[in-house]
């Protein structure tokens, strides 16, 4: 088993290599929780994530009205899930904008880096959970078939883990 600073080592790994996550908020209009994929600018080892919308996006609305977020993210690929809990603003740093600019951004704002309406969300990491399985088939399945045989659980395949008051 890791140490909690292992899995966030762990954690904080994975998240880098992970570009897109859905972004979980909370519409007080409707009353209901709505999720958008965004893409990680930066992930910051000391529990940070930082990620680049429009002030005109419902998501900074609803960020301003309720902090409380969830950035969901999955690697099917490597068999890796994680749920990341936080607590989010709105912020209006050009500096910073320039530092997470990249090409690819001109496809959302044509008019560049310097767009007025470029705003970023930073969340503070809280809380986050994550599920990590062998990622080769042949290795899932045979830990799988153990488990049938060994009548150990399907659950304890692969790693789990929950770190809370980050």
């Amino acid at each position: 088993m890791k140490t909690r600073e292992q899995q966030m080592e762990f954690l904080y790994k994975k998240l880098e290599k992970i570009r897109f996550g859905m972004l979980s908020t909370i519409d007080p209009k409707k009353g209901i929780i709505r999720s958008r994929p965004m893409t990680n600018k930066q992930v910051d080892p000391a529990g940070v994530l930082w990620f680049m919308t429009s002030d005109e996006a419902a998501t900074t609305f609803e960020v301003d009205r309720d902090h409380h977020v969830n950035i969901s993210y999955a690697e099917p690929s490597d068999n890796l899930f994680i749920s990341v809990s936080g607590l989010a603003r709105v912020v209006h740093d050009k500096a910073k904008v320039h530092e997470l600019w990249h090409a690819l951004d001109k496809a959302w704002f044509p008019k560049g880096v310097d767009d007025p309406h470029i705003v970023l969300i930073r969340v503070d990491i809280t809380a986050a959970e994550y599920w990590d399985s062998p990622s080769s088939k042949v290795v899932e399945l045979y830990e799988l078939a153990k488990s049938i045989t060994t009548g150990k659980s399907a659950h304890d395949v692969g790693e789990h883990a929950k770190l809370n008051s980050l």
